[in-house]
C-alpha cells in the first residue's frame, strides 16, 4: 500500500523542512549533482512530482520555460508556491499520484524522492504514464536514497529496477554512491546543448 497524504502532511506541518533540503550540505550537494547532469540548458514543459517546499524546483525553475509542480500535502503545495512566487512560469499544484498524472507532453520528468513511497503496482503505473507523456526528445530523471527509509513499501533500488524494466528507454546516465542513486532515460541522444556547443 502505497502512503496516504495524512503521513506528508503531518511531516510538513510539523517542519517546513523535514529533510533539511535547505541546510544539510548532502541535499545541497545532491541537487547541484541533479541539475548539472541535465545535457539541455532549457526545457520546454518540466514535471516535477512530490516537489516538497520547493527546493529543487527552484533549480528547475531556472532551466524550463514552464514548471509544473505537484505534492500531495496541502502544506507542501503552500510552501513550494511561496518558494517560487518569483517566476510567474512555474505552478504548483496538490495531487496525488498514480490517480492525477497531468494531461500533455513533457520534455523532462523529474522523479526525485518519490518512488518508494508508492507500492510496486502504482509506481508501475507511474512509470508508464511517464513513458507515455514524454515529448519525442525527453527525458526521464531519477533520484533516490539508497538507505533503508521505514514504513516505505520498497527501497531506491527497487524503485531504479522497475524504471531499468519497465521504463524501455535508452540509460543515458548511472550515478550510484552508497548513500543514493541517480538515473537519466532519454528518448532523443544524451549530448550537451548544441547552440551551447556553437558559442
Amino acid at each position: 500500500m502505497s502512503l496516504s497524504a495524512p503521513y506528508f502532511e503531518q511531516l510538513f506541518s510539523a517542519n517546513p523542512d523535514p529533510w533539511a533540503f535547505r541546510s544539510r550540505w548532502y541535499e545541497k550537494r545532491k541537487r547541484a549533482l541533479t541539475l548539472a547532469l541535465l545535457p539541455r540548458q532549457r526545457y520546454g514543459r518540466i514535471f516535477e512530482p512530490a516537489c516538497a517546499n520547493g527546493e529543487l524546483s527552484l533549480g528547475l525553475a531556472e532551466r524550463g520555460e514552464h514548471l509544473l509542480c505537484m505534492d500531495l500535502s496541502p502544506t507542501a503545495v503552500a510552501l513550494a508556491t511561496e518558494r517560487l512566487a518569483g517566476y510567474p512560469t512555474v505552478q504548483v499544484v496538490q495531487g496525488c499520484l498514480p490517480e492525477e498524472w497531468p494531461e500533455g507532453l513533457f520534455d523532462l520528468i523529474v522523479l526525485s524522492e518519490l518512488g518508494y513511497y508508492l507500492d510496486s503496482d502504482d509506481w508501475r503505473q507511474v512509470i508508464d504514464q511517464a513513458r507515455a507523456s514524454l515529448s519525442p526528445q525527453g527525458a526521464i530523471l531519477a533520484c533516490h536514497w539508497l538507505r533503508p527509509i521505514a514504513d516505505c513499501p520498497q527501497t531506491g533500488a527497487q524503485v531504479h529496477g522497475m524504471l531499468e524494466a519497465h521504463l524501455h528507454l535508452p540509460r543515458a546516465v548511472h550515478h550510484q554512491e552508497p548513500d543514493f542513486i541517480l538515473e537519466l532515460w532519454c528518448r532523443g541522444p544524451y549530448r550537451p546543448d548544441l547552440e551551447e556547443q556553437a558559442l
